[in-house]
């Protein structure tokens, strides 16, 4: 997958809602208290940085974009230096100062990279009309607009915002919370955990279950699209009239969640703002996930990062393998947003018109796989005298081709079978054939894929060169 960095710093975006300060004490512990059975924390350290809503908008200018910020807070130390610390990153703040309400700060004591305690320091916020001013002034600045509820109150007009954002054009990502979705309708995209979609829609036993619930919530909600953050078990992408889209974690170590969702929404918000697909955004903001979570407490990521993962784990295995190692190999590629174009045949003879077919098919895409038949499937298909070369002579001859990543053999008069288990993006046939009698071709397309018919070069067969063959001998 390439991925348009350069866009990154060209795309606006407004992140609205619940602005917090995330305060650390970090200290050695080497003693129970004598006053009552708890850790004595000899705090030696005091980091400050800015949480919730604002977390988010660290994690877009991190990655080059321009951001702006809407939210509330106080008129007091802990917004002062939140503003100084936004500034100095370079967030654009439109905040709604409160006489009346703190800014929401949580306190969490560390000590040996472990959380011991965390302090709530907060009341209910009441976001009222100077608030939506605030928002409005910062939408005529933006692409896009996110918005992260942390259920303190600065999304309680959050319909209103939606609609605001949606007349004035601009796509509305929130990653959600509470017990009531549907005053997210009409959004573009919603991105809880599992934990937060299962209180909506009940328990989910198995991902069938999921994606039909899902699919009603996206319908229901009249939503683009919903991203279901699934922590170990990776992510889920449900979009009307698609067959839902599943991604394993890429994180290597889970140090410390806090903060995830706002990278992936961050990443989601700034990849789509940028020209990428939903696909492509969404494994972008997997990527994502999968660095921060390494990483203590509140925590962005920085394109230097997302590179240094998109590339760490480039996959070097090419060439004769068998179904199931591939279905593994297809399923890390497509991690990595490449694009699989399969195709099948017999490639009895090899000739420049299956040379010329390949290195068509493999411009359709990032891998091309090309299924073979066995010997038993040729006789069936060319009549006894068939293969003149053995299944594993005609593999390793595709392998030797530049064009060609994996060779896999199947025993079937039809590739149908192996394609439901690979399930390739672009399926490519060569002839003179209607897409619906292609086997494999329904399977393709209601995944969401392709399917491609090519020609094949005139003149050229394994029929003919046989027959040549045998007429000069």
């Amino acid at each position: 997958m390439k991925v348009n960095f350069a866009a990154f710093e060209q795309a606006n975006i407004l992140v609205a809602g619940d602005v917090m300060l995330d305060r650390y004490w970090q200290g050695a512990t080497s003693r129970i208290s004598p006053e009552a059975p708890v850790p004595v924390v000899k705090v030696q350290a005091q980091d400050d940085r800015p949480g919730g809503a604002a977390n988010v908008a660290l994690n877009l200018v991190s990655l080059g974009a321009n951001a702006g910020l809407a939210g509330i807070v106080g008129r007091d130390d802990n917004a002062r230096l939140l503003d100084g610390r936004l500034e100095q990153l370079g967030v654009k703040t439109f905040f709604d100062r409160s006489d009346t309400q703190p800014t929401v700060t949580k306190v969490r004591v560390m000590s040996r990279n472990q959380q011991l305690i965390r302090l709530d320091f907060e009341e209910q916020l009441q976001a009222g009309q100077s608030f939506l001013d605030a928002f409005s002034a910062g939408l005529k600045e933006t692409d896009l607009v996110i918005l992260s509820d942390y259920a303190k109150g600065t999304l309680n007009q959050v319909q209103k915002m939606i609609q605001m954002a949606r007349k004035a054009g601009k796509r509305v990502l929130i990653d959600p919370k509470g017990q009531d979705f549907s005053i997210y309708r009409q959004a573009s995209v919603l991105t809880p955990n599992l934990s937060e979609f299962e209180a909506i829609v009940g328990e989910c036993k198995d991902e069938t279950e999921l994606e039909q619930k899902g699919e009603q919530l996206r319908s229901e909600l009249e939503l683009e699209a919903l991203l279901i953050t699934r922590s170990e078990k990776g992510m889920t992408l449900i979009r009307e009239g698609l067959a839902p889209l599943h991604l394993p974690t890429r994180a290597q170590e889970i140090y410390d969640v806090t903060g995830a969702g706002d990278t992936v929404i961050a990443v989601l918000g700034l990849a789509l703002a940028s020209g990428h697909d939903f696909p492509e955004a969404m494994m972008l903001a997997n990527l994502a996930a999968g660095v921060v979570v390494a990483k203590p407490g509140t925590a962005t990521v920085s394109l230097g990062e997302i590179y240094t993962a998109l590339h760490s784990d480039t996959l070097q295995e090419y060439g004769v393998t068998e179904a199931d190692r591939l279905a593994k190999l297809i399923r890390l590629a497509k991690n990595k947003g490449e694009k699989i174009v399969f195709t099948n045949g017999c490639f009895d003879l090899l000739h420049a018109g299956h040379v010329a077919y390949l290195e068509e098919a493999r411009k359709l895409g990032n891998r091309l796989v090309v299924a073979v038949n066995s010997d038993e499937s040729v006789s069936r298909l060319k009549g006894p005298s068939r293969p003149i070369n053995t299944l594993e002579r005609r593999m390793r001859v595709l392998a030797g081709l530049q064009s060609v990543d994996w060779v896999v053999p199947f025993t079937g008069d039809t590739p149908a079978e192996i394609i439901a288990q690979l399930v390739p993006n672009v399926l490519v046939k060569g002839g003179d054939y209607q897409v619906e009698a292609i086997a494999g071709a329904a399977t393709v397309l209601a995944a969401g894929g392709e399917v491609k018919v090519l020609s094949f070069v005139d003149g050229v067969s394994t029929t003919a060169m046989v027959r040549s063959i045998l007429d000069k001998s």
